[in-house]
């Protein structure tokens, strides 16, 4: 009986140590991150998410975008993510700091959306085009089309709207009506045009293997 105490003892003793390495020590390096000051522009990065990106984060969370989607690059020779034209550097923990939820992923139905807004052909009407009928602009796309997102409504005289959009053939809406996207599918089109991580923080510097071994030799 004693013995058995004692081994119920040690086992949750382990058990807090290795929680108190993996989580706490965890927390403490990377929970304490804050944005990086340019030293030659004096600019804190990252910047800050504006409000309508940021409600659009929520949506994104909502969709589940991240069951087919990942946010991190790795880095060079690994993947091939920067080479696929994902992003320019590999994703750092501070990238993630301006965001309650971190998107990460873990599977790749679709490209890699972290620098998705430095794409020249990320436009508002690409991604709008992109949600409703995805064929319409990507036609190998296996994402379903979120059509839900918007509204087919009758075009006033007069008032067409600005922002309805431009659909052909069998996703064109019907004679006298127009495509307009909600509030939720502008409020995530502009969290996806958000997504630009190219500053180079310190810490995102490429590993470099032979200075790494010079650092060694000249330490001996």
């Amino acid at each position: 009986m004693k013995s058995g105490l004692l081994i119920f003892l040690g086992a949750l003793g382990v058990a807090v140590i290795s929680w108190s390495g993996v989580v706490l020590m965890a927390q403490r390096q990377y929970g304490a991150l804050t944005q990086f000051k340019d030293p030659a522009e004096e600019a804190l990065y990252p910047l800050p998410l504006s409000g309508i990106a940021a409600q659009g984060a929520m949506v994104y969370k909502d969709l589940g975008c991240a069951s087919c989607h990942t946010q991190q690059v790795r880095r060079a020779g690994i993947g091939g993510d920067i080479e696929r034209g994902w992003g320019t550097r590999q994703s750092v923990a501070r990238d993630y700091i301006r965001e309650t939820t971190a998107q990460l992923g873990s599977i790749r139905v679709g490209p890699d959306l972290r620098n998705l807004a430095d794409r020249s052909y990320a436009t508002d009407e690409y991604l709008f085009n992109l949600l409703y009928a995805p064929e319409s602009v990507a036609s190998h796309a296996a994402m379903p089309a979120y059509r839900f997102l918007f509204e087919v409504r009758p075009i006033t005289v007069g008032q067409a709207s600005p922002s309805a959009l431009h659909l052909t053939g069998k996703n064109a809406p019907p004679a006298g009506c127009e495509v307009v996207p909600s509030i939720r599918a502008q409020r995530l089109v502009a969290y996806l045009r958000s997504l630009n991580d190219t500053y180079e923080y310190p810490e995102a510097k490429p590993f470099d293997e032979k200075s790494e071994d010079a650092k060694k030799k000249d330490a001996h």
